[in-house]
């Protein structure tokens, strides 16, 4: 049967389907465990089967080879499953990381601009957000060290008190 696919014999084909359908259902199924995923699977291996007929080597088992078709295409696509799994969970971290990020952000900003004065969040924002040493944002807004360090250490411990009232 398997030579007269490699013809082009399509009624060959289809008597080869109707032959083994049911036990590479079954064989799928052992992988799947769901009507669904067999169902997909069963056409794309017998897809397979019309498609790469010229690499059976014939004289050996022709059901052998078929189900390692089978077997392949179950791997193949629960692995696919299982990588698409993976995906979509680091996609669904990814949002609620950037969302609690997002929220944490606007948290601390609206807690910052209520608690603080304008030069304390400058100050703050300048040493926190840009990374800048207390020497720098003194020349930056043109007012002593002392005064920068000392206006960083009250802010910083404003907020935090603020913060831990709010737990």
């Amino acid at each position: 049967m398997l030579r007269r696919i490699a013809k082009g014999d399509n009624n060959a084909f289809e008597k080869l389907y109707i032959e083994t359908k049911q036990g590479v259902y079954a064989f799928l199924y052992s992988y799947f465990n769901n009507q669904t995923d067999c169902e997909d699977a069963m056409q794309t291996v017998y897809l397979k089967i019309k498609t790469s007929i010229s690499q059976y080597t014939f004289g050996t088992n022709g059901l052998a080879w078929i189900l390692q078709i089978a077997k392949n295409t179950a791997l193949n696509e629960i692995r696919a499953n299982i990588n698409y799994q993976k995906l979509k969970s680091a996609e669904s971290r990814a949002e609620s990381v950037s969302f609690e990020n997002v929220v944490l952000k606007d948290s601390l900003m609206s807690t910052m601009k209520r608690v603080l004065d304008e030069e304390e969040q400058r100050i703050i924002i300048l040493h926190v957000i840009w990374s800048y040493k207390h020497k720098e944002i003194a020349e930056i807004l043109n007012c002593p060290i002392g005064t920068v360090t000392s206006k960083y250490k009250r802010a910083i411990d404003k907020m935090q008190k603020t913060l831990k009232e709010v737990r």
